[in-house]
């Protein structure tokens, strides 16, 4: 077991949250082990990168705060420490320009994460913090210190102070498959349940569907959802049509919302606008005209502008006689009801909601229950879209965890 005169923390998980952590202790003189299971640091990160990487977003605080929805009561004076503007600057000092996109989300200048990562990582090695890969947390001894295993074997260590950042259970072969549940519940500590989001969700579509259109995206259409305290909302977006249902960023806008509902009520139903730049009396004008021997198909392609896939969707939904009457298909086309079933697999998920609830932890986001022992990132109970609004959040907890260990450490 590891002794030292000197201050020493361990934090407990390689990515955004944990390496926020780490940075705020090093920069007051601690001694810092990160510890990652993983065989190099911040994979997940890396793979958030893939598509570009989406750091943060533009619009106004109020607005960013207000993404977090039920979460922003337990967030807001985390996110305070770090809100967006100060994200972005501390991206800069690191050596890498963004810019905003037009959306409004914020991305590193070559969109990847990659550049970002080993500028943040080489500055950590300058600054005295141990990185330990392939180091495995296994929970606490009979002692109270920390279980390792690493290719050598199982180690001890008893730091002054623990971060433990270990994501939730999205993508565990990335390293967060949610190990750490069972542990922290052995010592007292209240759990929610880890669920899917920003995830794809199942629908019962016929083998026609899936067959021919499994994996195509689905392009200006308007989704709206009634929730379960009755709040309505409609965005315009993209998504995808999967063989197992739907998917996409426009999916993923409404997946908790959506995954309360299924919860409560064993499925939800939104309704899509397959023309949202037509108003129903256009829509109505349009397919009540005499289409000739054109094929439906073609008919409502010429007419109201929609692709084989939307089509194919409205045949999921109507029969040959709703075909041909204009005022149901107008009323379809305006609003086509999807009912979703379940969410896809938590490994499939781009994020987990659940995880160590706020009531057990001190405003420096410390147990109550284990005092010196701090936790941040997506093991806390909060869920949030994406947009820049998940990785805001475990940077903005990394560094309110790391602020909470060295008051500890000061005042102890």
């Amino acid at each position: 077991m590891s002794s030292s005169p000197f201050p020493h923390v361990a934090v407990i998980g390689g990515g955004p949250a944990g390496l926020m952590a780490a940075e705020t202790l090093s920069h007051a003189g601690i001694q810092v082990d990160v510890y990652d299971a993983m065989p190099s640091i911040g994979r997940k990160f890396l793979q958030a990168g893939v598509g570009g990487l989406n750091i943060t977003h533009s619009e106004t605080y109020e607005a960013f705060c207000e993404r977090y929805g039920d979460s922003r009561p337990q967030l807001q004076a985390v996110l305070d420490k770090l809100p967006p503007n100060a994200l972005r600057a501390w991206v800069h000092e690191l050596g890498v320009e963004t810019f905003v996109g037009s959306s409004g989300r914020v991305f590193p200048s070559q969109m990847k994460a990659a550049p970002l990562l080993r500028a943040w990582l080489h500055r950590l090695r300058n600054a005295g913090v141990r990185l330990h890969v392939r180091h495995r947390w296994l929970g606490w001894d009979t002692e109270g210190a920390l279980r390792l295993i690493n290719p050598d074997g199982e180690i001890s260590i008893k730091p002054q102070a623990t971060v433990l950042a270990l994501g939730g259970a999205s993508w565990p072969q990335l390293g967060s498959d949610g190990a750490w549940v069972p542990w922290l519940q052995a010592q007292g500590i209240e759990i929610t349940p880890l669920q899917s989001t920003n995830c794809g969700f199942e629908v019962a579509w016929s083998a026609h569907l899936r067959d021919k259109f499994a994996g195509t995206p689905l392009k200006a259409v308007a989704l709206t959802f009634t929730d379960s305290q009755g709040r309505t909302e409609q965005r315009q977006g993209e998504m995808v049509i999967s063989g197992h249902g739907v998917e996409g960023s426009l999916v993923y806008a409404f997946s908790g919302r959506l995954r309360q509902h299924l919860n409560a009520h064993g499925s939800a139903t939104f309704s899509l606008d397959l023309a949202p730049g037509r108003d129903m009396k256009r829509v109505l004008a349009e397919v009540s005209r005499p289409r000739g021997s054109r094929s439906i198909s073609s008919h409502l392609q010429s007419r109201v502008g929609l692709n084989a896939i939307k089509v194919a969707l409205l045949y999921e939904v109507l029969g040959k006689e709703q075909f041909a009457d204009p005022a149901m298909l107008a009323a379809t086309i305006k609003s086509l009801p999807i009912t979703v079933q379940t969410t896809r697999p938590i490994a499939e998920a781009i994020s987990t909601a659940g995880g160590v609830c706020f009531e057990n932890l001190d405003r420096n986001l410390m147990l109550t229950a284990l005092p010196g022992t701090f936790v941040a990132g997506e093991m806390l109970d909060w869920q949030a879209p994406t947009g820049g609004y998940l990785l805001t959040a475990c940077f903005a907890t990394g560094l309110c965890a790391g602020l909470g260990a060295l008051d500890w450490l000061k005042n102890r």
